[in-house]
């Protein structure tokens, strides 16, 4: 069983670098650890001597889902059963990596798993999430009518669920996703049509079509999030260019596979 994981770098600094890969090379992984650097010079070449981590560096920015590709390709090639994505702003303490490859390992229907991820200050970030619909997109970044949102975001986000609880989720988020390398063989891998954003919703919707995607908060990382597009009005822009490739390739408001799916989801806490 080899496992392997790549991490997409942009103009990231060499500390936090240094801090997300050696969470990976102190769980001894026994494939390649990935550093796909989209960054316009590649200063971060070295960064790390030894030879379970190998550095590429793209001459032109592809955008994270392709860049997360050229790992994946690679990481099929070398004989890789499974496969880590990972944000380069998170870092985890204990055996995270063995836990969820052995939950995955003994669930082979099991296309994807993503763990209890935590902000710096140990609160949870709720990412796992039902299908949207554009009001849903909309609604979330407004936050308005106040008197509605509670409940609204409580089920989009499946914050009623208990915390510890194991569940399907059409909806994991990218920041940190095990991979089930036979199951990308057959669905694909990033729709890398998307610069940034929506790739790891598109790739749950394809995934979870023919196999359990996982919440799994057993375990925890944590991630320093910064919510770009809310800062910045060019990823903003990013942002808007792919929530409308999303809905264009899976249906606006008129979408019968997302409600039967959203359904089933919400029918394992009955």
């Amino acid at each position: 069983m080899v496992i392997s994981a790549s991490i997409v770098a942009y103009k990231t600094p060499k500390e936090e670098l240094l801090k997300v890969s050696q969470c990976f090379l102190n769980n001894k992984i026994n494939g390649k650890l990935y550093i796909i650097d989209n960054s316009p010079a590649d200063t971060l070449r070295g960064f790390c001597d030894t030879d379970k981590v190998e550095y590429i560096h793209n001459s032109s920015n592809p955008g994270f889902g392709a860049a997360h590709n050229i790992a994946i390709k690679l990481a099929v090639e070398a004989g890789s059963n499974y496969h880590f994505v990972v944000n380069p702003d998170i870092y985890f303490d204990g055996d995270v990596i063995a836990s969820m490859v052995n939950y995955m390992v003994s669930n082979p229907n099991i296309g994807m798993i993503m763990p209890e991820v935590l902000y710096p200050d140990g609160s949870i970030q709720n990412l796992p999430k039902l299908l949207p619909n554009p009001l849903d997109i909309i609604f979330r970044k407004l936050k308005r009518p106040a008197v509605f949102y509670k409940k609204f975001i409580d089920k989009y986000e499946l914050r009623f669920v208990d915390k510890k609880m194991v569940y399907r989720a059409p909806i994991l988020s990218g920041c940190f996703t095990l991979l089930n390398l036979n199951a990308i063989k057959e669905v694909g891998a990033y729709d890398d049509r998307f610069f940034m954003y929506f790739e790891d919703w598109d790739l749950s919707r394809r995934m979870t079509e023919k196999y359990l995607t996982i919440y799994f908060p057993k375990v925890s990382i944590f991630h320093s999030y910064d919510s770009g597009a809310n800062k910045n009005f060019h990823l903003f822009k990013i942002y808007l260019k792919s929530a409308f490739r999303y809905f264009n390739k899976w249906g606006w408001f008129f979408d019968k596979k997302r409600n039967e799916m959203n359904k089933k989801t919400l029918a394992q806490f009955k």
